[in-house]
């Protein structure tokens, strides 16, 4: 593994390598072990769109793992004055250890790749969202003590964060039911990806997708550059929320995820998801824990 652009790219042995590290780095963390594998590295983040939990656990990730990170905001960067990303990634090539980049199109992230002689990290893009799903794959193993074998329920936009997590589930061994309106399906280079597997289904009706479902998960309905069709989503995405209803015909024990930010009473009720919030904050935790996995396997391979 040479870079994190999306998981189309791991093989299952690849995500269960990092999901087994950030198990382990979690677990030094939290008893005082010192893992300074990436001491004296430097990591770049370029940003492109906003962000809280990105850009605190990569930084933070650096400083426990030895290395430091330079926050590097499009407004700052000739990249955000027209410079080609491929100029870009040959420069900071020369300076930095690897690069994360949160950004729209997926195209950047494959172009600093292809130009670039550092490890690429994919921190978000319109297309995919890699390092929160396999925070998402070790909080549900965390829970749930596995992955094979339970099934995964997803309601709402068919966005990047539908598409990350069909490709992650599926290739993990989870069963995949998505519940998205008509005109929000993932895209469709996923849903060609989801043709060979048995136990893919893309619904409409959310309380079908969510019959027996282990762990049930969504998101904002207008996500970040969305905003001025937020109205329109509104009426689109109405029926399609997490609430006591759909909870009904899920598995008693199951387990609700958010990516977060979360708009309580539309993807989510407050009640579902306050009953759940241990949950979705383990979760947002092991976005840290993940992402070292990810730059230790990437900026340190023999660690």
């Amino acid at each position: 593994m040479k870079h994190l652009l999306k998981l189309l790219d791991l093989s299952t042995e690849e995500i269960v390598d990092i999901l087994n590290l950030a198990d382990q780095l979690k677990y030094e963390q939290k008893h005082g072990i010192s893992h300074q594998h990436l001491k004296g590295m430097t990591l770049g983040m370029i940003f492109q769109k906003a962000s809280t939990r990105t850009r605190v656990s990569f930084e933070t990730g650096m400083y426990q793992l030895g290395g430091h990170a330079l926050f590097l905001s499009s407004k700052e960067l000739q990249i955000g004055r027209g410079e080609p990303a491929q100029d870009t990634a040959r420069v900071l090539s020369r300076y930095l250890n690897g690069i994360m980049i949160r950004t729209f199109e997926q195209s950047e992230v494959e172009d600093l790749a292809e130009y670039g002689s550092i490890p690429i990290i994919n921190g978000l893009t319109d297309f995919c969202h890699p390092c929160q799903v396999l925070a998402d794959l070790q909080t549900i193993r965390e829970y749930k003590n596995k992955l094979d074998g339970l099934k995964f329920c997803y309601i709402g936009d068919g966005n990047n964060m539908a598409n990350s997590l069909t490709v992650g589930c599926l290739k993990v061994g989870m069963s995949v039911s998505l519940a998205c309106p008509d005109g929000y399906h993932p895209d469709p280079q996923v849903l060609e990806f989801a043709k060979a597997y048995k136990n893919f289904k893309l619904v409409a009706d959310p309380k079908e997708a969510a019959a027996d479902a282990d762990v049930l998960y969504t998101d904002v309905w207008a996500s970040m550059g969305q905003e001025g069709e937020a109205e329109k989503r509104k009426i689109a995405f109405k029926g399609y929320q997490i609430n006591d209803d759909v909870m009904s015909v899920a598995k008693s024990d199951a387990m609700v995820l958010h990516c977060l930010p979360a708009h309580r009473e539309e993807e989510i009720t407050a009640k579902v998801f306050e009953q759940h919030a241990a949950d979705i904050f383990d979760e947002a935790e092991n976005r840290l824990h993940a992402q070292k996995a990810v730059m230790v396997r990437l900026m340190a391979p023999g660690k």
